[in-house]
């Protein structure tokens, strides 16, 4: 059994779609121009500088800054400073960490930590 062949006519616009499907898609592989190339790449570098730049040492507003107290490392504990150590870093409570208390995980980041040693120095202190 034959098959009926393609008539001549239809052939010939099927070769030109077929070229012109080609050439369109071999356009798209070329490379982009110079000037693109280099606006491409300062770019990429800007962005990189900028990624690597530290981050602001300013707390959010309303945010604990615990290098606002560190003053107090080394320093006897006494209860009378609490408040002042609270108005001082901007936080909102003050917790003082004691040797072997237990204490929970959670993160407050308007919450002081005062870490007190076995010697009642003030050892540390951090928000959260």
């Amino acid at each position: 059994m034959q098959f009926p062949s393609t008539p001549r006519a239809l052939r010939r616009p099927a070769a030109l779609i077929a070229t012109a499907t080609l050439l369109l898609a071999l356009s798209a592989c070329t490379k982009p121009a110079p000037e693109e190339q280099d606006e491409a790449l300062n770019e990429s570098q800007q962005a990189a500088q900028a990624a690597a730049a530290p981050a602001e040492a300013t707390p959010p507003p309303g945010a604990c800054d615990a290098s606002q107290v560190q003053g107090l490392v080394g320093q006897p504990y006494a209860e009378s400073m609490l408040n002042q150590a609270k108005e001082d870093a901007g936080a909102t409570d003050v917790r003082v960490l004691k040797p072997n208390q237990p204490v929970t995980m959670e993160f407050i980041g308007e919450r002081l930590n005062i870490e007190i040693d076995e010697k009642g120095m003030v050892s540390g202190v951090r928000c959260g």
